[in-house]
């Protein structure tokens, strides 16, 4: 099954729709719910489909799965891209083991031309791997560490995440499923904000959006608005779309990743 593609396998395609990335990659694959912002999860839903379907790359629908099939696939992409890490699954799953993480990291730290980004919703484990991988130091400026946040009630991701050591810290607020005004974005990067999408998608008023954004402005924070609810709903707020991705480059080679810098980065902080 190392020959996927994205027409069978969604999940693990080379090219990604997902607006601030340029691919997907999956070393596993699965994963159980933690709160709300889990409910109607695109990647549950698609993989539970092909449950017990013999042969198929998702016969055991969403249960975890290690998936070394994939874990050399950076590592065959020569132009360098923001990938994004585990978009059908989180690494820091209580059933991955640490070795298999240590495997996960290692093709990372081996391939800098590329941007990692590793979003979970369990930072308490990503914070104890990343102190003790890196000796409390910060790791490779290529690997971007982000968390996952859908109201206030989780804003305590956030201050996990502040205590993990990175380069660029980052907040996907999707599906935003309330105000986050209790999210501190003291030496945040970036933060993304989505709303959800499908049938059951919940609502996202426009005043959190807001209120996300302007903070974002006031501390020089990096904004992204992905989208609205997806189908027709479009990606625009306040008359204009907002693409700022975090100011970087990387240590070992300033020409090594492709930033946009076009007018519809204007909000993009740094040099």
């Amino acid at each position: 099954m190392d020959n996927l593609s994205s027409r069978k396998f969604p999940g693990m395609a080379v090219s990604s729709t997902i607006e601030w990335t340029d691919a997907t990659w999956n070393p596993t694959s699965g994963c159980t719910q933690v709160s709300p912002g889990c409910d109607n999860c695109y990647a549950m839903k698609f993989a539970e489909r092909f449950r017990n379907v013999r042969g198929h790359y998702f016969e055991r629908g969403f249960d975890l799965s290690l998936r070394e099939n994939m874990l050399k696939r950076p590592a065959e992409w020569k132009k360098p891209r923001r990938i994004f890490v585990n978009s059908m699954s989180d690494l820091f799953h209580v059933g991955v083991p640490d070795a298999y993480i240590d495997r996960v990291f290692h093709e990372m730290e081996d391939t800098s031309r590329h941007v990692f980004q590793l979003l979970t919703k369990r930072p308490e484990r990503m914070r104890r791997y990343i102190t003790k991988r890196y000796a409390g130091e910060s790791g490779p400026r290529h690997i971007w560490l982000g968390v996952s946040v859908e109201n206030n009630q989780y804003a305590w991701r956030a201050d996990m995440l502040r205590t993990t050591p990175a380069h660029v810290r980052f907040l996907s607020l999707e599906p935003l499923l309330g105000p986050v005004d209790d999210v501190d974005l003291t030496d945040i990067s970036w933060v993304i904000v989505g709303g959800e999408s499908g049938p059951h998608r919940r609502p996202m008023e426009i005043e959190w959006i807001r209120s996300v954004r302007d903070r974002c402005t006031q501390s020089a924070t990096a904004f992204f608005f992905k989208q609205w609810h997806k189908g027709k709903t479009g990606r625009t707020l306040d008359g204009r779309t907002w693409d700022a991705l975090p100011a970087f480059r990387a240590a070992q080679d300033a020409d090594a990743l492709p930033l946009p810098l076009g007018p519809a980065y204007k909000n993009r902080v740094g040099g």
